[in-house]
């Protein structure tokens, strides 16, 4: 693995002494979760991206865990989740909310314009708890944001798979193809 990629991926240590993956500790233990395969590293990718854009907290446990559960890279799991940072998450959920908006067929405002701001007065029935007001101003945004979120992450993460997959076999067929002219260009210089 080249030395600039290798010093971003937590090392095994790292991730076996983080206190929110200690309860995973013997699973952490099986040699494929830190072996870089075909399979191993496109799953552990895609399961990264994954949950780095379905929820906005604890993503590298739940990676971590889905990966272990699943067999995939370890590293490459908890790394991946960096998809969604604070530098992206406003674009991210922007895009996730059109995306949820045109799914449900709801309309969204014109292109450029954000959303209007929840009303500040929210009229309520007596007895009304704090956490149905707040459930009623968050369904109003949050249904088309959390099923453009679910979607986004289900479409990126499979095609993170497949993509990894492919460059990878793709860097196998270029390497066995080069190797195969140089065997034949050292042939031809031998006869």
């Amino acid at each position: 693995m080249p030395l600039s990629l290798k010093r971003w991926i937590p090392s095994r240590e790292a991730i076996e002494r983080n206190r929110w993956l200690r309860w995973l500790g013997p699973a952490l233990q099986h040699p494929r979760l830190w072996h870089f395969s075909r399979r191993g590293l496109a799953l552990g990718v895609a399961i990264g991206v994954f949950f780095g854009l379905l929820i906005p907290i604890a993503q590298i446990p739940l990676s971590v865990g889905a990966a272990v559960a699943l067999r995939a890279n370890v590293p490459a799991a908890a790394t991946s989740t960096l998809v969604s940072n604070p530098f992206t998450y406003g674009p991210l959920y922007y895009i996730a909310w059109r995306i949820g908006g045109a799914i449900l067929q709801e309309p969204l405002p014109p292109e450029g314009v954000p959303p209007p701001p929840p009303e500040v007065t929210v009229e309520h029935a007596p007895g009304e708890s704090w956490w149905a007001i707040v459930w009623r101003r968050v369904t109003g945004v949050g249904k088309p944001l959390l099923l453009g979120m679910a979607t986004m992450a289900t479409v990126c993460g499979l095609i993170t798979y497949f993509a990894i997959a492919w460059l990878w076999a793709l860097k196998i067929w270029w390497t066995r193809r080069r190797r195969l002219r140089r065997a034949a260009g050292a042939r031809a210089l031998g006869n």
